[in-house]
């Protein structure tokens, strides 16, 4: 009998949608360093737009903050900064970024996190009727409902969505 997918070991990310009573799918692609989004979204056969990409950030006073960005946008920090609000946003170092979390970048989730972190989500996000998101392993996503980013997280909805 064929076997439908690698057998994934658990991370903090999905130990914590389990015990939250959170369905999700599990999708496995080869990781492919600064292939992003768009080498995920190519492997799964999936529009980028409903990859959400998970970025630690800091404010002006050096606090991690977590932006949740559609995979095909960029973040305008001086959209985030504004709405925020706050006088400046930046994304972490990937070492600041990997204590806050503890996830190695490329693999970061925001469920799970190592470091208690406000969540902003990018509005367009919410509207999907699902999304992959980091499972908190390279080479994995988590399929879910958008809606448990607010409800789990306390996400707020910001938009600070910019072309890439």
């Amino acid at each position: 009998m064929a076997k439908k997918s690698p057998h994934v070991s658990e991370t903090p990310a999905t130990q914590f949608l389990r015990q939250q009573g959170v369905a999700f799918g599990e999708h496995v692609y080869d990781y492919v360093e600064h292939g992003g989004t768009a080498e995920s979204s190519r492997q799964l056969g999936v529009p980028e737009h409903e990859v959400v990409k998970t970025l630690v950030m800091q404010d002006e006073r050096a606090q991690p903050l977590i932006v949740l960005m559609h995979g095909d946008r960029q973040v305008s920090l001086k959209e985030l900064a504004r709405q925020i609000p706050c006088k400046k946003v930046e994304p972490c170092k990937p070492d600041v970024a990997q204590r806050h979390s503890g996830y190695m970048v490329g693999g970061t989730s925001p469920f799970g996190t190592r470091k208690q972190m406000p969540v902003f989500v990018e509005a367009g996000i919410l509207a999907l009727p699902r999304i992959l998101i980091n499972g908190g392993r390279r080479g994995y996503l988590l399929s879910l409902d958008p809606q448990v980013l607010p409800s789990l997280l306390g996400a707020r909805s910001v938009q600070c969505a910019s072309a890439e």
